[in-house]
This record gives structure tokens, sequence and C-alpha cells, in this order.
């Protein structure tokens, strides 16, 4: 019988690294579950894994469609529950491994979705009252939060392009796949450190250089990138390097918070594990010891 385990948590937690050897241990392929990471041409900007750190194990999910691709949440929820079957039917053992919490959601979840068009629509023009109200008509038991703008602009732009309303959490709680879910998380100062470090090496590393390369050939999901869109405005002139430094570590602190909260309050059964950044083997054989009981 196969084996699922899904890795969550913040950015910069450490899930990549622990699911390799996950996978080692278990002789498991890889699903990503990172929604930035099914992009081909960003590498450092999405601390995408490299080759050489693959160690061999089949990863899928990852670098998969362009920059200038649609790729939606139904395509990902289509493509991830086949590889799911084929492997079950396999026998062979699964990681699922992201930080995108509704990718995972639909696809490990009874979250109906269906084939939409690619139109793009425009929320700018409106506050979130006037977004909440948008929602109410629709639906005025939709339960959305009026500061969840991102919640209320995917609620109605799901309606606007099927006629129908997102199923209600308690309609997508129930599970399809039989899992275990391993988050990883530590103490906020550590981790926006951590962060920090990470931005800094990305730097390092060419981050400049990748993203100026891509920034030219305007792809049309470039500014959908942490790290891309500060750039964007230090290529434009309209902010300094430095400043679109700053603004990078600031937003992937901002994300890594909501990454928390919402695999806090969304998915109820995770087993969090608290990472020790300075011996992360300690964290991995803390998890391997629990995952044998």
């Amino acid at each position: 019988m196969s084996k699922i385990i899904v890795i969550v948590g913040p950015t910069a937690s450490g899930k990549t690294t622990l699911s390799i050897s996950l996978a080692k241990e278990y002789n498991a392929v890889i699903i990503n579950a990172d929604s930035t990471q099914v992009y081909t041409e960003p590498l450092i900007a999405t601390a995408k894994i490299k080759e050489n750190e693959k160690d061999g194990i089949e990863h899928y999910l990852l670098d998969i469609v362009s920059l200038n691709d649609d790729y939606t949440l139904y395509d990902y929820q289509k493509d991830g529950r086949k590889l799911l079957d084929k492997f079950i039917s396999e026998n062979k053992n699964i990681i699922i491994v992201g930080g995108s919490g509704l990718y995972i959601k639909a696809l490990l979840y009874n979250y109906n979705l269906e084939e939409t068009d690619n139109t793009k629509y425009d929320y700018s023009k409106y506050s979130n009252e006037e977004l909440k109200s948008i929602a109410d008509e629709i639906d005025k038991n939709n339960n959305i939060h009026i500061n969840n703008r991102k919640r209320l602009e995917r609620y109605i732009t799901y309606y606007k392009k099927t006629g129908k309303t997102i199923e209600k959490t308690n309609e997508i709680d129930n599970k399809l796949y039989d899992f275990v879910l391993i988050g990883l998380h530590t103490i906020r100062e550590e981790l926006y450190n951590k962060i920090n470090d990470r931005v800094e090496e990305m730097f390092n590393d060419g981050l400049l250089e990748e993203a100026e390369n891509l920034y030219q050939k305007h792809y049309k999901n470039f500014s959908n990138i942490i790290g891309y869109r500060e750039l964007e405005k230090y290529f434009k002139n309209e902010i300094s390097l430095e400043e679109a430094k700053e603004l990078i570590k600031r937003n992937t602190r901002r994300y890594a918070k909501r990454q928390y909260t919402w695999f806090n309050n969304q998915m109820k059964d995770i087993k969090w594990f608290n990472v020790n950044y300075k011996d992360f083997n300690k964290t991995i054989d803390e998890i391997k010891k629990y995952l044998s009981c």
C-alpha cells in the first residue's frame, strides 16, 4: 500500500531538505506543491531545488510550464490527481512538498473545480468593502472576511467564470486520499532571520541577473513572483536596488506569515515540528521517528 507524506510550512523552513531525506527513507517520488515552481524559467527567485540536489529522486509537477503560460489551480488538481492515482496503483510511496496551501487542498481534498477560461479580472479599483458587497450579492452566506481580499477576488472570479460558487469550507474538508501531514515551523524571529539571509544568498547566486534577463522577455506572469515584482520597480527606476532588496525581504516575511496562518486555520490535522536550524538532522530524525510509529 502506498504511503503518502505531505510536508507543509512557510518558506525557508526546510521543506525541500526534509523531502529529499524522506524520499530516500521510503523510496518515494516527490510531487511539487509550490505554485511558483511549476514554471520552468525561475530558479533562484523560487528557491527551486537544483538538479544536483535531487540526489536521484524523481520530481513531478516541477518545471512544467513557462512563465508565459496560464496554469490554473484546476490544471494542477487534474495533473496531480492523475499522478497520485498512477503511483498508488503502482504501490509507490509519495512525498508531496510545498508551501501553496490551496494547491494541496485542491489536490487531496474534496475540492471541486471545473475547467475555466483564462480571462483575467482587474479588481484594483475596488475597495475591500466593495468586493465584500459583490460577494454577498452572489451568496450572502459566503462567510468570507472583509479583509481577506485574495479570497474575495478568487470567489468572485470563480463565479464569473462558472456561474457557480466555490463550495463552503465544511464541504471541502473531506480527504480523498489517505496521507500524513507534517508541518515545519519555528519562532518568528528565527524564521525571519533565515528569510533575510536567504534573500542575500539569492543575490549572491545571481537573482538580479536572472530577473533582468526574464524581465526583458516580457513574460506575462513575471510580476507574480516575489523577487521579480520588486526588482521590476528597480528596472523601471522607481526604487533603488537596496530598496528592492528590502522589499523582497519584507514581502517574503509577510508571505511566510500568511502561509503559516493558512495552514494552521485550513488544515487542522497537521503534526507540527519545531525546526532546529543549527542541526536540521535532529528535526529530520524526530520526524522519521514519528512516521515510524
